[in-house]
């Protein structure tokens, strides 16, 4: 293990084990949920479908925020996990797949890869599109520096509140074990299901040629990214529900940014690609 990069990993879920110590209150919950929703559209919008894919186009401030949203999710870099994400489709399960549960089983490729040296390291040359930006270098070696302000800013918001507002029941320190704490564990693992359950269980619309498969209630909480075969189908769309009724939390706000003016040409899925007859495209 690279004990360096896995001991604030184990420290935050040990960290979350302090709801025993500050309790419960629905603003705590609140808080907790709202950090979650945020950072999970940071990874899901713009950690996977912008810098993985490129399914959509961003200024280079905007570009910088969604990294650093991303990035408070405390699941790396952003050129980490776009290159990271990239080998995967590539050589999605695999021998050459870090995370495939028809290689190495369920644990690992839910949680185990995460641990491994080989896996710690960015691979530039996968991301040289990204990597020319010294702002995404930065990110990307000082990738602490983000949970960390985020994590401040969550105990400085509970402060506040106690402060202003006793009457919530909220303290600074309750803020912090659920806002920070409890909220990134929930975000760690929801997204490394994609990896684990998103390739054994589900539904296969398209014959692709990995294990892909398509789960409802995985898309439910990962805000669209449990259509998953739909994915691995056509990768560099801008939503993963290709349908109306499968419902895209992530593609929802980026018509929203759209709206907006602050992200433009959202890639949309062919009609011959969504009728599973049309040409796959590489992951970016």
């Amino acid at each position: 293990m690279d004990w360096p990069r896995i001991l604030p990993f184990i420290g935050i879920h040990l960290a979350a084990l302090g709801v025993f110590w500050v309790g419960f209150s629905w603003t705590a919950l609140l808080i907790c949920m709202a950090a979650y929703a945020v950072r999970m559209f940071g990874i899901t919008a713009f950690y996977h479908r912008y810098f993985s894919h490129r399914a959509f186009s961003a200024s280079r401030p905007v570009q910088f925020l969604g990294a650093l949203l991303g990035n408070a999710a405390a699941q790396r870099g952003p050129l980490w996990w776009a290159a990271h994400h990239r080998k995967h489709h590539k050589h999605a399960d695999t021998a050459a797949d870090v995370h495939s549960p028809s290689r190495d089983g369920f644990f690992w490729c839910h949680v185990g890869w995460w641990t491994d040296p080989k896996a710690c390291t960015t691979d530039l040359d996968q991301v040289r599109d990204f990597a020319k930006y010294p702002e995404l270098r930065w990110l990307d070696r000082f990738d602490v520096a983000a949970p960390i302000a985020f994590a401040a800013a969550i105990f400085g918001l509970g402060w506040l509140l106690e402060v202003l507002w006793p009457a919530l029941g909220v303290s600074a320190w309750q803020s912090l074990i659920w806002g920070f704490f409890v909220s990134t564990v929930l975000l760690y693992h929801a997204t490394f299901t994609i990896n684990s359950l998103c390739h054994s269980f589900g539904s296969r619309r398209y014959a692709t040629k990995d294990q892909s498969r398509n789960n409802s209630l995985l898309a439910l909480i990962t805000f669209g990214e449990g259509w998953h075969n739909n994915h691995h189908h056509y990768p560099v769309a801008a939503r993963q529900g290709f349908f109306w009724w499968e419902f895209d939390l992530s593609y929802y706000g980026l018509r929203v940014l759209e709206a907006c003016g602050l992200v433009s040409r959202l890639r949309p899925v062919p009609a011959e690609v969504r009728r599973g007859n049309g040409r796959r495209k590489e992951a970016a």
